[in-house]
C-alpha cells in the first residue's frame, strides 16, 4: 500500500496486480503482492532507496521495504517469443495493454487499493468485499465467478510464446476447481508436444508446485486428459493404467484432496517424491526392483530431480515393493532397521494408498498391519533406533584390525541388539570377539 500510495504521490498509475488480485477476489489470502505502474524502472530506482534490478529491461524491478519485498513493474506490451520464455523486446505501454500480454485472464485484473472498496458479491465475493476498487480489461472477473482459466485473447499466441503455460493453465484450474475453457484446452491439447521445447527444470518446478498441492489427483487427471504426462514422464508401458484411465487412485488415496471453502494454495505433508512414487504405481511404471533405475533416470532427466529427491523416489519405491513382497518374512533387526529409515513413512503411506487404491481385503490392508508392528517394535523396551552399545574404538581396544571387517561386526552386534540377543555392553564387546576370532562375518 504504501509503494502504491508513493507512487500515486507523485503522479503515476499504480495498481496491485496478477495473482494476489485474484485470490483477493476468491477471498483467499495471497502469497505475495505485486504492484504494476507506468512509471518507469529508472524512476521506481530512483523514488526508492532501496531496489534491485532484476528485469529493468522488461520494467521489473525490486523494492525493498522493511519486512517485505515488493516486486514493482512497469505497464508494458511484449514483442516477439523467440526463445518461448522471455519476449525479445519489451514496448513500455499502459494498463489495458499490460494485461493483453498477460497469460490467463483471472490473471491479467488489477486492483486499485486507494479507489473506495469494492461489493463482490457471486461466488468469489467474501463476507468484507475487498479493499479498493478492480480494473478488469479482458473479462477475467467473470471467468473468475464462473470458474474457468481462459487464456487472454488468442489461445495459440498466448501458448505460441511460452508452452509452460499449458503446465500452467493445469495448475490454477486443479487449485481452484476451475474448468479450463474449451478453446485453451484445445489448444493446449493441440500442441501439447511443444512442452518438449521448454527448460526441463522449469517443467520440474511446475509439477512441484502441482504435486505440493492438496489438488494433486486433479493436476494429474487433467495433465493425462490433454495429453501432456507422456511429455513430461514419457510414454507409459503398455497395458498401464496410465493408458487405460485419467483416474489416479493410489495418488488420491495418498491424501490431501482439498475441500471447498480452504485455501487450496497450501499442500500437505506428502513430499514430490511420494507422490511420484504413487503416481509411478498409478502409471502402471513399476512391477519389480529391476525397473525402478530405469525409471529414476528418466524421471530425473525429465523433471530435473534433485540428487535428494531421485534417491527419495528411488528409496520409496523400492520399501513399497519391499514391504508388500515380504516385511512379514524379515527378521525383527530389518524390521526395525527400516522402519526407522527416512524414507520408511512415506513408502508406508504408498502402501496404505495402494490398499485403498486396489480394495486390498484384510483388516485395514497390508499398511494399517504393517503399522501396528511397527507400533509394537517401539514399544518393545528396545526401540527402533537405540544407541549402539559398541563402537569402532571398542573394536580396537579388542585388537581387530580396522578395515571392512568392522563395519560387519558392528552390523552383526547391532542387529542382536535390536532383536534383544544382546542387551548390555559387555554381551555385545563378547559377541564381537567372537565373531572376529571366528572370522564369521
Amino acid at each position: 500500500m504504501s509503494i502504491v500510495r508513493r507512487l500515486r504521490d507523485a503522479g503515476h498509475v499504480a495498481y496491485f496486480a496478477g495473482g494476489c488480485v485474484r485470490d483477493e477476489l476468491l477471498g483467499l489470502e495471497p502469497v505475495d503482492y505485486d504492484v504494476a505502474t507506468d512509471a518507469r524502472p529508472d524512476v521506481i530506482q530512483a523514488m526508492f532507496p532501496r531496489t534491485a534490478a532484476v528485469g529493468a529491461s522488461f520494467g521489473v524491478v525490486l523494492v525493498k521495504e522493511p519486512g517485505a519485498t515488493v516486486e514493482v513493474a512497469t505497464f508494458r506490451a511484449d514483442g516477439p517469443y523467440s526463445d518461448k520464455r522471455r519476449p525479445d523486446h519489451v514496448e513500455f505501454a499502459d494498463a489495458a495493454h499490460d494485461a493483453q500480454r498477460r497469460d490467463f485472464t483471472i490473471n491479467a485484473l488489477f486492483l486499485d487499493p486507494l479507489a473506495a472498496a469494492d461489493s463482490m458479491g457471486g461466488s468469489t465475493g467474501n463476507a468484507a468485499g475487498i479493499h479498493g476498487h478492480v480494473i478488469d480489461h479482458v473479462g477475467g472477473r467473470a471467468d473468475l465467478e464462473a470458474g474457468i482459466v481462459r487464456a487472454v485473447g488468442d489461445a495459440e499466441q498466448r501458448l505460441a510464446e511460452d508452452h509452460l503455460r499449458a503446465l500452467r493453465a493445469v495448475r490454477f484450474a486443479a487449485r481452484y476447481g476451475f474448468a479450463i475453457e474449451e478453446g485453451t484446452a484445445g489448444a493446449i491439447r493441440d500442441h501439447a508436444q511443444d512442452l518438449a521445447g521448454v527448460s526441463r527444470e522449469r517443467i520440474g518446478d511446475e509439477l512441484r508446485r502441482m504435486l505440493a498441492a492438496d489438488s494433486r489427483t486433479r493436476a494429474v487427471e487433467l495433465l493425462v486428459s490433454l495429453g501432456l504426462d507422456s511429455m513430461l514422464f514419457g510414454e507409459g508401458p503398455a497395458g498401464s493404467s496410465a493408458a487405460s484411465t485419467s483416474r489416479s487412485w493410489v495418488l488420491a488415496a495418498l491424501g490431501g484432496e482439498g475441500r471447498a471453502g480452504q485455501n487450496p494454495g497450501t499442500g500437505s505433508r506428502i513430499s514430490f517424491p511420494a507422490s511420484l512414487a504413487a503416481l509411478a504405481f498409478d502409471r502402471g511404471e513399476i512391477g519389480s526392483p529391476a525397473q525402478i533405475p530405469a525409471l529414476v533416470r528418466q524421471w530425473r532427466r525429465n523433471l530435473c530431480l534433485s540428487n535428494e529427491e531421485s534417491s527419495r523416489l528411488r528409496d520409496v519405491l523400492a520399501g513399497v515393493l519391499e514391504i508388500e513382497a515380504g516385511w512379514g518374512s524379515l527378521p525383527t533387526a530389518q524390521q526395525k532397521r527400516r522402519a526407522a529409515s527416512g524414507w520408511f513413512p512415506e513408502a508406508l503411506a504408498v502402501v496404505g494408498a495402494r490398499d485403498a487404491a486396489l480394495e486390498r481385503a484384510g483388516d485395514g490392508g497390508l499398511g494399517k498391519m504393517v503399522a501396528a508392528d511397527v507400533a509394537g517394535l517401539e514399544a518393545d523396551g528396545i526401540g527402533l533406533a537405540p544407541e549402539p552399545m559398541i563402537d569402532g574404538n571398542d573394536l580396537l581396544a579388542l585388537g581387530i584390525d580396522a578395515g571392512p571387517v568392522f563395519a560387519r561386526v558392528l552390523e552383526r552386534v547391532y542387529d542382536a541388539q535390536l532383536d534383544g540377543r544382546v542387551s548390555s555392553k559387555p554381551m555385545a564387546v563378547k559377541m564381537a570377539a567372537e565373531l572376529a576370532r571366528l572370522g564369521s562375518v
